[in-house]
């Protein structure tokens, strides 16, 4: 997401130098939520699911390299190398490595039928197994994987999600709404098995610590994600919980930029470094690394926004609250009708929202102006 909206952000501002992607995916850049949402339910065809057509980057004069590993970037010399022995010479240089997928360190964690989901390949191996499954694990209550779960179940799988924490998301949103998406999803036949964890995983099923086994044709992997930051760290960048960026979106490294999953940055709301895995973030950052590489000096201000599909719910989440002290609850939260404040020394850090949408617009625009930045 960062990666292609800073590309095309260059072409939009009328940047005429040679523009490179090195990829090391097989596929072009993808709308990634769609890969555990509709695609992977089977309500989007396939054809959906790339941002741009091929054709976009002949167009627009950007040099797309799939399969491409980048094993180092020197930011003396300006150089990038490749797996392959190539190198490339750069002027500006930015970095969106994204994230991976954390692996479960149990016995049968490299099964065939045991998938995490990052690509649209991983997505493709889900959906192919999942056409001759019957019952499946999830592991983990993440958003990737609360959205796996929904998307088998429209499948019509026997869907069953294990995880260490009491209630699904609730380090995110909280109790009360973290029990409001459990419901939801055993509503629709899901079945949790909370505070406990995969012990090991066997060709037909999963066993736990608290001794229970699982029948399974299918597991998916959803414990998590961690930051790219092998070559920034090689490179010597300044890390801290990702790679350190100033409001311009720069690195430790002159001419070197980071965005999306990996950025670590001074959030203009809050004042705090923060650091966001989320979709609309990544685009935000790309466009703005992008204006900053063409020397426009944009600070990047813009409040952090996601959203997460649960069947028919949808969940808006505004701002960056990694604790509070205080949640406030305007509605119902179990009638789908409510908006959550959560608050850390008085102030607002984030809002979450049901079907709230003009309130959560108006609350959201406010946040943004005392940010500075632009409106949601």
């Amino acid at each position: 997401a960062a990666g292609l909206a800073a590309a095309e952000m260059l072409r939009r501002r009328g940047f005429a130098g040679d523009v490179t992607m090195l990829s090391n995916d097989s596929a072009a850049p993808v709308d990634r939520p769609n890969l555990s949402k509709d695609y992977l339910a089977g309500s989007a065809p396939e054809d959906w699911v790339p941002l741009r057509a091929p054709d976009w980057y002949e167009t627009n004069k950007i040099a797309l390299k799939l399969k491409a590993e980048v094993t180092a970037f020197d930011p003396k010399a300006k150089t990038v190398t490749l797996a392959d022995g190539g190198s490339l010479p750069y002027d500006k240089l930015l970095l969106a490595t994204g994230a991976e997928p954390v692996k479960l360190p149990v016995p049968g964690a490299d099964l065939p039928h045991v998938h995490v989901l990052r690509s649209f390949d991983d997505s493709r191996r889900i959906v192919a197994a999942a056409k001759d499954a019957k019952r499946a694990v999830v592991i983990g209550a993440s958003f990737i994987g609360l959205e796996v779960a929904a998307s088998l179940r429209a499948r019509e799988l026997e869907v069953h999600v294990v995880a260490p924490e009491k209630r699904p998301l609730e380090k995110v949103f909280g109790p009360e709404l973290g029990d409001f998406v459990k419901r939801l999803h055993e509503e629709h036949g899901v079945v949790f098995h909370l505070e406990d964890t995969a012990t090991a995983i066997a060709a037909k099923q999963v066993t736990l610590k608290s001794g229970k086994t699982l029948p399974a044709d299918l597991v998916v992997v959803g414990v998590g994600v961690r930051p790219r930051l092998a070559l920034a760290e090689k490179a010597g960048l300044a890390i801290d919980k990702g790679v350190r960026v100033d409001q311009y979106l720069m690195t430790s490294a002159p001419d070197v930029y980071a965005a999306g999953d990996i950025a670590r940055w001074p959030d203009a709301y809050t004042g705090a470094q923060i650091r966001v895995e989320h979709w609309v973030v990544a685009e935000r950052q790309g466009q703005t690394a992008a204006l900053n590489m063409l020397g426009e000096k944009t600070p990047h201000r813009a409040v952090p926004f996601f959203w997460s599909q649960h069947y028919d719910v949808p969940i808006n989440y505004v701002g960056h609250a990694e604790g509070w002290d205080a949640i406030e609850i305007d509605g119902d939260v179990m009638k789908r009708d409510c908006l959550v404040r959560y608050r850390k020394g008085g102030k607002v850090m984030a809002i979450a929202s049901i079907y709230r949408d003009k309130q959560c617009l108006e609350v959201a625009a406010e946040m943004e102006r005392q940010a500075g930045g632009r409106a949601s």
